[in-house]
């Protein structure tokens, strides 16, 4: 892999962390701050848009210098399984750190083998 598929990987992690605070943080804000629990629901979407305004600032330019129509190593369909993988990857690190009630089952290890069988696919030529 060369560096603009480093910068490119880095960016989806980076992207995909804001995402996953984005979607499912707000099931964590009652936590960090009680008074959460009596706020609107529109104050909770404006926030987590908020935070996927942070996503946006690092997808768009992964997309962009990842992309091999800008140049980048990687055609759209392994762009897309590439962020997916991440995605699971991040989610599931997020979810074991902050949401320790949800345990990770062997179900759920064999799907996310599934998904690295993907990416294998995805770049077999």
């Amino acid at each position: 892999m060369n560096i603009t598929g480093f910068w490119t990987i880095l960016l989806l992690i980076i992207s995909n962390v804001f995402m996953t605070f984005a979607w499912y943080g707000q099931l964590k804000l009652p936590d960090l701050v009680p008074s959460s629990k009596n706020w609107p629901l529109i104050v909770i979407i404006l926030l987590s848009w908020i935070i996927a305004l942070f996503e946006y600032f690092f997808m768009i330019p992964a997309n962009r210098i990842g992309s091999n129509t800008n140049g980048g190593p990687f055609n759209l369909m392994q762009l897309k399984v590439i962020q997916e993988v991440i995605s699971l990857t991040v989610f599931t690190v997020i979810v074991a750190l902050v949401f320790k009630g949800q345990p990770i089952q062997w179900n759920h290890i064999v799907a996310f083998c599934c998904m690295i069988a993907a990416v294998f696919f995805v770049f077999l030529k």
